[in-house]
């Protein structure tokens, strides 16, 4: 009921009605007077007694504010808005003008109050909630005016309902609150209407009862200790105190804001004095019946507990503690403890409660907690027993309330439980692992363990004493957190666990090593392998109330950098610096850019804290952080912004603490560091992270950027200027933090380490040390580097690398290059980049190569062990040999070839005194090794191709079968040329295109490793001097053995003498340019300590004796004192070949006149019948050819000529052979010489030689050397490629090509050619027939005409008869090629 009607019918003898509130109130005369017989204001006065009163503008907009109504209000707010109050005319006289405004503008904004407190009675709470906003903005300008007019209300208006006075309860608080000061009579009358409304019920219930309260709390904001003393009064009249008292006294007790400073700590006082006064009820059985049903009664809510509840286990708490009896408190304890543990309030005001009566009663407490503790209950609780129905719900979780309890004792027992503290922390650590685990035991227990050691923490007495448990609660808390989700951040679980460890971690005995290791690494990775925050906040989105993702996580974040500071402040040292570090580098490496960012940010934080606080020991030598460097300095450069600028942060603070240690250890002071801005973005937007920022936060006052020049820096400078206060352990701590990063997963890591390890190596690569062990680290790490940019700035680093430590990278690559695998060869190109680099590497390995073992003696003969290293001076043999083929170090080795073949040369005669084993040679000529890869001279100036025969007359083209099969390929050798098809008459073939620079080895490719099987050392010299020679321009040196099979002699010890001079006679006799350096390099040789180096040194100086080009570096006189100095070497081989070198022609002009004399004698000899006779005395002619040279032997060439070569078809094979080689040798002696009888006898012996090519004799292999030597004679073009044709190749395309390269230079002699083929018709040998059916093949396809003028019917008929026979050879390809000349044949000599 709303009681309107009471209202209405209020009359006139209101004015006599008196009360103690209206005497107080002078005001309340002159209302009665201007509202009696209208006391609603709703009928106006007569007119003689209105007043229209002049309201002011600021008046009237606070009066008539307007909000949308319903028609109902529009029709009831009708009346104008302006009230006319009836006074006497007596009254109105008495005012003066001013006084009698300021009247008019009180009286009309208290009518205007009065409406809205009598319209609060209204049901439309749009309707109520404009009123009350309208009353609260008059109660902030005129508090006064609104007070007056509730309390004249009330008075006037006592059986309004409950529902309307509930209302201005509400009204009367706001006005109250908004009051700066309460006049103590409105003091005492609203308090006494607030007690008495208190405990009056209502259909409201505690509603009513709860707005009374408030009333009377707004007061205590001006006079609590007034209201206080009230309160005292009621609760100790001995009846158990009304709900709303411990309503009011449970808010005072929770709200600070009611009280002024320091009066807070008086209520407590007061509060305390009230419980000692309260002891005497806990003997009265019906108060405490009371008290404990209060305690136990069900909330309206079990997530939140009522003031009066909460203040109910306080004032119990504080009555226990105040009770002397300990029996008595013991009992009350034990009766709270066996109340119902269901709900999560309960349980914290019994622990509460537990706690207060503990900081009296400690000994008493701990015994109840402990007995509790031993009960069957909790005993049943902890092993989830008779867990059933609903009544065992109360002790699920009673062992949460005994941890809370726990806690509330250390925090209420403050300086008394530090040695209970052990005691506490077992029994808590006994239910953590006991108790049935959920999200209820483990609040309680990170509840409890927070109190306490937040108690321990505050008392100052902590640090003398040492707490034995610390160390099992810290497993606890290490179980706790990775028991957590990894997945979801919901709770502040992780927060206050690294909250609570980083208080332990400040009490003794101080943590070891390990256990703070693992603690670290516990709590970085259950932090920082969260999700992203907008995972996170998807795992919440189907929580009632869900938390806010990004302040929690920003709370744990900062938890976690407390952490850290805690850590560094208990031990300021850098050790304990790198051990916090080295548990973030595997953070600030992770493949996820959210784990790096926070890992990036917790250290750029931590340095931040050292930089601005100061905390490292200035006595500590600030080190080891070169890997810090380079793991910030990689993320500068990764693909997140914020990751980038947190990095460059992190790095101008780091700069900033090692200028502040030096400072401080100069010792200077330093001025306090600048405050930090957080990282911008270049277009000034604030770079967040990604993914742990939603929205860009405002920026912190303590985050602003310092002002400092290294915050101005782009993120390559800032490195550099880090580097530069960087020892040299820290910068190859750097380096190999880069070399690590090489090989990562992430492209960006790999690149950004390559730009670090270029930028260092730059910098301060001349002052490194150990780069032995950062080449073979890059050496591996360079296998799993895919981008082409990264493996370049990684080899140029090497590259710079070497200008410094070219010795120590050589003996470090020679290391891993055995076998050579592709990476390392990149390495050794790189280290010879730069061309004097690449010379002092040659050098390097060429005294590497002179570090060699003795030979073993008999009993180490045998095969060397498989697990033995290789020496280095074996690598250094191979790479010597690698290194030729490197177009970085082509001009060195070009400049060191003295050097290198002296060295290569005695390489070979050690490896043969060492008995290693020898490669199996697989030989293509029972004299000759094969040799298929011979490396060809890449820089050679190429010859032209041959064109088509300009001289020969021109034959009319003979249509060839259009159907011919045409010759198939024949299976050939990896190099060989393709032959090709038999073009029509004109054109000639061209010439073959040989591979350029064919390897022994070939060059290791990326991801091609080397095969498993290696060399021999004595192979891998020999071929380290074939290679010297064609890649140095040496390749007629090199043709020389070849064409010879002069490389066999190497293969002994015996015979290598002879394959020495042999090499040396080929550079005489090809004019060697580098005859003059050789001969410089070796004068030293000769008194070498190894014998092997005087013993080459002598027989290379023996042949160049022949050379004119000797006596411009080592003239005759001084050549002989040279020779007579050998004659006392201590080798008797040094000794017997300078005595050779002695009798040298140059020394005896004499010998030249008896030389020549002797060669008719010899000649004549060639007739004998003993075939070793007459192959010696061919022997001894080409020697003394040798020692006459070119001029003395003039006069005897064609002699020698002629008969040499009527023994080229003798049926004896070795003077067949010596015939050969004897022509070779007067065709190479007469080199130079224009002698046109001899030219005639090359030419003639031209097809000879080449169909012997095929003879079946071995030993005639001189054939392939003679024809080379007389194509060198008549200046045939393509020498290098007939070479190679000569060497190596086989098959038709071979023979094809040299009958084109015969044919092209001796056109004169075509038909001599022809003719002397179509006698070799007639061999008894089968492959110099068939050779001379090809050659004659060749020239009919080419010279139809020619060759049908020059044959006769008989040569026609053995030519049809030579091809029948050749189509039944054994070899397809002859085959095919007998079957095609046939038609063609037939084609020809049918013509006229």
């Amino acid at each position: 009921m709303d009681g309107q009607h009471s209202e209405k019918s209020q009359s006139d003898t209101t004015a006599d009605r008196t009360s103690s509130a209206m005497s107080q109130n002078p005001r309340a005369a002159q209302r009665q007077a201007g509202t009696r017989g209208n006391p609603e204001g709703d009928a106006p006065c007569p007119a003689s007694h209105r007043i229209s009163s002049p309201i002011s503008r600021s008046m009237k907009d606070l009066s008539c504010m307007k909000v949308p109504q319903d028609p109902a209000h529009r029709d009831k707010q009708a009346h104008p808005t302006t009230i006319l109050l009836c006074k006497s005319r007596s009254s109105q006289a008495a005012l003066m003008p001013k006084e009698h405004k300021m009247f008019m503008e009180e009286a009309y904004n208290a009518a205007i109050c009065f409406k809205m407190l009598r319209d609060l009675n209204g049901s439309d709470p749009l309707h109520l909630k404009y009123i009350i906003k309208k009353i609260k903005g008059m109660a902030y300008r005129a508090p006064n005016l609104v007070l007056e007019t509730i309390h004249d209300y009330l008075v006037d208006n006592p059986e309004i309902s409950s529902r309307h006075k509930f209302r201005l309860f509400h009204v009367l608080e706001a006005v109250i609150e908004a009051s700066n000061s309460l006049e103590e009579a409105w003091q005492k009358s609203f308090m006494q209407l607030a007690l008495e409304n208190m405990t009056k019920s209502t259909e409201l219930e505690e509603v009513y009862q709860d707005a009374a309260s408030d009333v009377l709390l707004a007061i205590c904001r001006h006079s609590w200790r007034v209201v206080a003393q009230h309160l005292e009064t009621e609760v100790l009249t001995g009846v158990f105190p009304h709900r709303s008292l411990l309503y009011v006294m449970g808010i005072l007790t929770s709200n600070e804001a009611i009280f002024n400073e320091g009066e807070k700590a008086c209520w407590e006082e007061q509060l305390a004095q009230l419980a000692v006064k309260s002891v005497q009820f806990l003997n009265t059985d019906m108060w405490s019946k009371e008290l404990l049903s209060a305690l136990t009664k069900p909330d309206r809510t079990h997530q939140e507990q009522p003031p009066e509840k909460a203040f109910l286990f306080i004032y119990y708490g504080l009555i226990l503690q105040a009770e002397d009896n300990s029996t008595t408190v013991r009992t009350h304890l034990r009766k709270l403890l066996d109340t119902s543990h269901q709900w999560p309030k309960q349980r914290e005001g019994i622990a509460l409660t537990i706690g207060l009566a503990a900081a009296r009663h400690l000994d008493h407490v701990w015994a109840v907690l402990e007995q509790f503790g031993r009960s069957t209950p909790i005993k049943w609780s902890l092993h989830s027993f008779c867990l059933k129905n609903a009544e065992d719900l109360q002790w699920k979780w009673a062992s949460s309330t005994i941890l809370l309890s726990y806690g509330q004792m250390a925090v209420r027992a403050k300086a008394h439980i530090l040695p209970w503290v052990d005691n506490i922390l077992s029994r808590m650590v006994f239910y953590f692992h006991y108790s049935s685990w959920d999200e209820t035991l483990k609040q309680s227990f990170l509840s409890a363990v927070l109190m306490l050691v937040g108690a321990v923490s505050r008392n100052e007495g902590a640090h003398s004493y040492e707490f034995s448990q610390v160390s099992e609660l810290l497993d606890c808390l290490m179980v706790l957190m990775e028991k957590e989700p990894r997945d979801t951040l919901c709770t502040p679980t992780r927060q206050q666990t690294i909250h609570i460890i980083s208080n332990l971690c400040k009490l003794r005995p101080p943590l070891d090593l390990e256990k703070k290791s693992q603690l670290l690494s516990t709590c970085l990775h259950s932090v920082l392998a969260l999700p992203l925050l907008d995972v996170l906040e998807k795992h919440t989105c189907l929580f009632l109330e869900p938390p806010n993702i990004q302040t929690l996580y920003n709370k744990t974040s900062s938890a976690l950098d407390q952490l850290l500071q805690s850590f560094i402040m208990q031990s300021p040292t850098t050790d304990e610096l790198h051990l916090l570090l080295s548990h973030l580098y595997p953070w600030l490496a992770s493949e996820k850019a959210q784990e790096r960012q926070r890992a990036v940010d917790r250290s750029t934080a931590l340095l931040r804290f050292l930089s601005h606080s100061h905390s490292l020991d200035p006595k500590e030598d600030f080190r080891r952080i070169g890997q810090l460097v380079g793991m910030l300095g990689i993320l500068c450069q990764d693909p997140d912004r914020a990751i980038q600028q947190s990095s460059v942060e992190g790095l101008g603070h780091l700069y900033q603490l090692l200028i502040s240690q030096t400072a401080r250890a100069a010792p200077m002071v330093n001025a306090q560091a600048p405050k930090q801005l957080s990282p911008a973005s270049v277009d000034g937007a604030p770079v967040w992270s990604s993914g742990d920022q939603k929205t860009a936060p405002p920026t912190p006052p303590e985050m602003t950027f310092p002002k400092d020049h290294i915050f101005q820096l782009d993120s390559s400078q800032v490195i550099k200027e880090v580097m530069k206060h960087l020892t040299k352990a820290e910068l190859t701590d750097l380096i190999w933090t880069a070399i690590e990063g090489l090989g990562s997963a992430s492209p960006f890591r790999v690149q950004a380490a390559a730009d670090m390890l270029l930028t260092t190596i730059r910098e301060h690569g001349a002052k490194l040390e150990t780069v032995a062990n950062l080449g073979r680290a890059i050496h591996l790490q360079l296998c799993s580097v895919c981008i082409p940019q990264a493996k370049e700035k990684a080899l140029h680093a090497i590259t710079l690398l070497a200008q410094n430590h070219t010795p120590e990278l050589v003996a470090t690559f020679l290391d891993f290059s055995v076998p050579l695998d592709s990476h390392a060869f990149c390495l050794w190109r790189a280290l010879g980049a730069e061309q004097p680099v690449s010379r002092q590497v040659l050098a390097v390995l060429l005294a590497w190569l002179q570090e060699r073992a003795l030979p073993p003696g008999p009993r180490d003969s045998g095969p060397q062990p498989k697990d033995k290293p290789c020496p280095r001076s074996l690598a250094a043999m191979n790479m010597l040999h690698e290194l030729q083929f490197a177009r970085e170090f082509k001009k060195a080795v070009q400049e060191a070839f003295p050097q290198l073949l002296l060295a290569l040369l005695a390489q070979l005669h050690y490896t043969l005194e060492l008995h290693l084993p020898q490669e199996p040679h697989l030989p293509q000529e029972p004299l000759l090794p094969q040799e298929p890869h011979l490396p060809r001279e890449p820089h050679l100036p190429q010859e032209p191709h041959l064109l088509q025969e300009p001289h020969l007359p021109q034959e009319p083209h003979l249509p060839q079968e259009p159907h011919l099969p045409q010759e198939p390929h024949l299976p050939r050798e990896p190099h060989l040329p393709q032959e090709p098809h038999l073009p029509q008459e004109p054109h000639l073939p061209q010439e073959p295109h040989l591979p350029q620079e064919p390897r022994s080895a070939p060059e290791p490719q990326p991801g091609h490793e080397a095969p498993e099987a290696m060399p021999s050392p004595h192979s891998t010299s020999l071929e380290a001097l074939k290679s010297l020679l064609s890649t140095t321009g040496h390749w007629q040196d090199f043709a020389h053995l070849e064409l010879q099979g002069g490389w066999k002699l190497f293969s002994t010890i015996d015979t290598y003498p002879q394959g020495v001079s042999l090499l040396a006679r080929a550079m005489v006799q090809n004019h060697c340019k580098q005859i003059k350096a050789v001969t410089s390099q070796l004068l030293p040789n000769l008194q070498s300590k190894e014998a092997r180096e005087r013993k080459v040194a002598i027989l290379i100086l023996t042949e160049f004796l022949y050379s004119p080009t000797l006596l411009e570096v080592l003239p005759r006189q001084a050549a002989l004192i040279v020779l007579a100095r050998s004659l006392r070497d201590p080798s008797p081989e040094v000794r017997v070949l300078s005595l050779q070198g002695l009798g040298n022609i140059l020394f005896h002009p004499e010998k030249e006149s008896l030389l020549r004399r002797q060669l008719p004698p010899f000649l004549d000899g060639f007739f004998q019948n003993n075939e070793q006779v007459v192959v010696q005395v061919m022997g001894t002619v080409s020697d003394v050819l040798h020692r006459l040279g070119a001029h003395s032997a003039a006069a005897q060439s064609l002699g020698v000529a002629i008969n040499a070569r009527s023994f080229f078809d003798d049926e004896r094979d070795g003077i067949r052979a010596a015939a050969m080689a004897l022509f070779g040798d007067l065709v190479a002696t007469m080199a130079g010489k224009e002698i046109s009888s001899l030219r005639t006898q090359v030419h003639q012996s031209m097809v000879p030689l080449f169909l012997h090519l095929k003879d079946h004799c071995p030993g005639v292999v001189t054939a392939k050397f003679t024809l080379y030597r007389c194509a060198v004679l008549l200046r045939w073009r393509l020498r290098h490629t007939l070479f190679c044709t000569l060497a190596w190749e086989r098959g038709l395309s071979a023979r094809h090509f040299l009958w084109t390269c015969l044919m092209t230079h001796s056109q004169e002699e075509f038909g001599i050619h022809l003719a002397q083929a179509l006698s070799y018709l007639h061999s008894r040998h089968r492959h110099i027939k068939t050779w001379a059916a090809l050659f004659i093949g060749y020239t009919i396809c080419y010279h139809p005409q020619a060759v049908s003028q020059m044959v006769s019917s008989v040569d026609t008929n053995l030519l049809f008869s030579t091809f029948e026979d050749l189509k039944k050879d054994p070899e397809p390809s002859i085959r095919v090629f007998a079957t095609r000349q046939l038609y063609f044949l037939q084609k020809v000599a049918a013509r006229p």
